[in-house]
């Protein structure tokens, strides 16, 4: 047989399974196809950018939901808000580090979604299925609840992100370029930060318990930035705990579904 003959039917078969693996998955379907599944993905983040600047934009009404939240957590005694934003306008070496974590959390959260569809394809299909429902279950709520940030409706707060923003943007003046910042209700910052943790604690849990709690760090960085910038109250992280919690439990029930389908067919 040539040689030269072999070559090409090699590089064909190789080919075709790249293609297979891209379009059908692997590890006994534990994977799904990688192609299929970022277009899926990116179609639910266009649908969850476009809904979110629909949903919530009365700036009274927002602005009246966030005095209510104030009054609440005056009365709980957790309003710091204020007192911790003015911290770090005295502390201006942290501005950049907190802008930093602010903006560039996404990184984090493509990261993780990338290492666990690698590495750790038998817990992907249920973090995926938790990311999509904290999506998707939020909007209610955005809707429900429109909310100004601490930033607009907090006296003395400091746009700290406008200020120092690394993406060159101006956060206060959001409102004019259409898109919508009333949505403090949870913050979605540290919603998808917790989701990070929760998808490594996943993939971890069972060959390194130790090692997966060290992710649960990310998401209470988090909470210190949003709050210290001005961008979020602290009953609006309790909000986001309470989403992860629902989002987990929508997601088991959708995988049980999935499961009793796979078990029909």
């Amino acid at each position: 047989m040539n040689p030269r003959e072999v070559a090409p039917g090699r590089l064909s078969r190789l080919v075709a399974r790249i293609r297979s693996a891209a379009l059908v998955g692997s590890m006994g379907g534990r994977r799904p196809a990688p192609l299929v599944e970022a277009a899926v993905l990116l179609l639910v983040i266009l649908l969850f950018s476009r809904l979110h600047a629909a949903v919530g934009k009365d700036a009274a009404v927002a602005t009246a939901d966030a005095l209510a939240l104030q009054s609440m957590e005056r009365a709980l005694h957790l309003d710091i808000e204020l007192g911790a934003n003015r911290w770090l306008t005295e502390h201006p070496a942290l501005i950049q580090p907190a802008v930093y974590y602010y903006r560039l959390y996404y990184l984090v959260i493509v990261g993780v979604l990338v290492w666990v569809f690698v590495r750790h394809a038998e817990v992907y299909a249920e973090v995926r299925r938790t990311l999509v429902a904290m999506t998707v279950l939020v909007l209610p709520v955005y809707w429900a609840v429109p909310m100004s940030p601490p930033r607009f409706a907090l006296p003395g707060v400091v746009d700290i992100i406008a200020e120092h923003d690394i993406l060159g943007g101006h956060a206060s003046r959001e409102v004019e370029n259409g898109q919508n910042v009333y949505s403090a209700m949870p913050s979605m910052h540290v919603g998808w930060s917790l989701w990070c943790a929760y998808a490594v604690w996943c993939a971890l849990r069972r060959s390194h318990p130790r090692l997966a709690s060290l992710p649960w760090i990310f998401p209470l960085g988090m909470v210190a930035v949003v709050i210290i910038t001005g961008n979020h109250y602290v009953l609006d992280i309790a909000g986001s705990v309470a989403l992860l919690a629902v989002s987990i439990a929508v997601a088991a029930a959708c995988g049980r579904l999935a499961e009793r389908r796979r078990a029909r067919d």
